[in-house]
């Protein structure tokens, strides 16, 4: 089976500071894929670099067999990539409903100015997309509610519902279990592999071990920048490399 995404040689330098060290990876149609390793491995930079948000200083990513390099974020979202950021970039002051058409009005390539002036059967087509995905992540009752009333953890779903708006091929999670308990992690992890059962390719940061090597099918290891593992969760968790550059543990 023929990639969905091909990351060859990446590389990102911030001055002195290589973050993402001649990564090399591939992402399957329909795989789900964990990215793991300590703070400052270089993980959510992995992701920028992928989607758009920060230029890779040397190497290429290929989505759907075509290069992507140098295209604005936008421009990658509207080829079928989109994402999650660790840092919830939702509108307080704007409905649930609006915060999920901002995802739907970019993935029928216009602008939101666009989308007011783009005729009823526009508008309508905008108002579909964006009540399957808020009826997806099950908050359609709360649609006309400013996003602010949400609790911290149907935020995080608000954000998802966003991104899967834009009809994903590929879906990328950043640490969409940080400041989630027990039970909230648990039911997103079920979330997380419905999609997946869908037939939805995503790739996932996030530091919850359960989380990742109970739901991930392969995980892809980054300690300094550099790639250390790419493997089955089963063999991460054996790897001395894994063991000491991760959890601090001498092999």
């Amino acid at each position: 089976m023929s990639a969905l995404i091909e990351i060859d040689h990446l590389t990102r330098r911030f001055g002195g500071l290589l973050a993402v060290d001649d990564v090399s990876t591939a992402v399957a149609p329909g795989e789900l894929v964990g990215l793991i390793g300590p703070n400052g491995a270089g993980k959510t930079t992995l992701f920028n670099l992928i989607s758009g948000f920060t230029p890779p200083t040397s190497g290429t990513v290929r989505f759907k067999g075509e290069a992507i390099r140098g295209l604005k974020p936008h421009q990658i979202a509207g080829r079928g990539l989109s994402r999650t950021f660790q840092n919830l970039r939702i509108f307080p002051n704007m409905s649930v409903f609006d915060n999920v058409s901002v995802g739907a009005v970019g993935a029928m390539g216009q602008s939101a100015l666009g989308a007011v002036f783009g005729g009823r059967r526009r508008s309508d087509a905008i108002t579909a997309r964006t009540f399957e995905a808020l009826e997806r992540v099950g908050l359609t009752a709360q649609a006309h509610e400013l996003a602010a009333n949400l609790s911290y953890g149907r935020r995080k779903y608000l954000e998802i519902a966003r991104a899967l708006a834009m009809k994903p091929d590929l879906l990328i999670l950043d640490e969409p279990a940080a400041g989630l308990d027990d039970s909230e992690t648990a039911e997103l992890a079920r979330f997380i592999r419905t999609l997946n059962g869908e037939g939805l390719a995503i790739m996932l940061v996030e530091h919850d071990m359960n989380l990742v090597m109970g739901i991930c099918s392969r995980v892809v290891v980054l300690a300094s920048g550099r790639k250390i593992a790419d493997a089955a969760p089963a063999e991460v968790r054996a790897d001395p490399a894994v063991l000491e550059a991760y959890l601090g543990v001498e092999a």
